[in-house]
């Protein structure tokens, strides 16, 4: 398993979110996490990318205990080993395409030529080839979100963890975007954990959970 939660608690003050989650995931497996608004999908979504940590219980990704580590080390096993894609894209608006994709592997440490050559392999294979120069005021919604993608691969992560990936999209590019998560299973093995409300992705998706109430429903699992 490339993730094995047990138990995870997380409140809130006085309102208590996750109730004792456990929840596995194994390699190149792509797991939609579904309910409704405040359910707890994307708390759990971001303590098990390491950004939150939980109240109790124990988490161990890509086999590493991740809640021993150090602020530091932290930090440095996320950019290695996990990815993260938001509805927002989050790309930073003064930099073009090839520049936002190679900021990770700068940050993680390969040179300034390794961690271009990665971001324009990544780009092209996105369907980006011509698009590397633009910032992202001059690239549609489904092309921001396809260099949001290409820039959580870079390098070469564990996990890719998306939280509404095309909740922003319309209908044709939505489905190019569940598609594309499909394709990385297939091309890269890669692990995708998705949340999302949109029922047409999770259909897609090896497996879909549904959370209720800070737990997973046992009536809802889609084996």
């Amino acid at each position: 398993m490339i993730i094995q939660a047990r138990k995870i608690e997380k409140s809130f003050g006085d309102l208590k979110v996750l109730r004792g989650i456990d929840f596995e995931v194994e390699e190149a497996e792509v797991v939609s996490i579904m309910g409704a608004s405040g359910a707890g999908k994307s708390t759990l979504l971001q303590i098990l990318g390491t950004l939150m940590r939980p109240d109790g219980g124990t988490l161990t990704v890509d086999g590493t205990d991740v809640l021993t580590l150090g602020r530091k080390e932290l930090s440095a096993f996320r950019n290695g080993r996990i990815g993260f894609v938001f509805q927002s894209h989050n790309l930073l608006p003064e930099f073009n395409a090839v520049e936002n994709v190679m900021i990770p592997a700068l940050i993680g440490g390969a040179s300034e030529k390794a961690a271009k050559e990665k971001a324009q392999v990544l780009l092209s294979d996105m369907g980006l080839k011509d698009r590397f120069l633009h910032k992202p005021s001059e690239l549609s919604g489904g092309e921001q979100q396809r260099v949001a993608i290409a820039r959580a691969l870079v390098n070469s992560p564990a996990i890719l963890f998306a939280d509404e990936p095309s909740g922003n999209l319309d209908s044709v590019t939505k489905q190019e975007i569940h598609n594309l998560f499909l394709r990385l299973r297939d091309d890269y093995s890669q692990t995708v954990v998705i949340v999302t409300h949109d029922p047409s992705l999770a259909a897609m998706s090896d497996r879909t959970v549904f959370m209720k109430d800070g737990l997973f429903d046992p009536l809802e699992v889609d084996q």
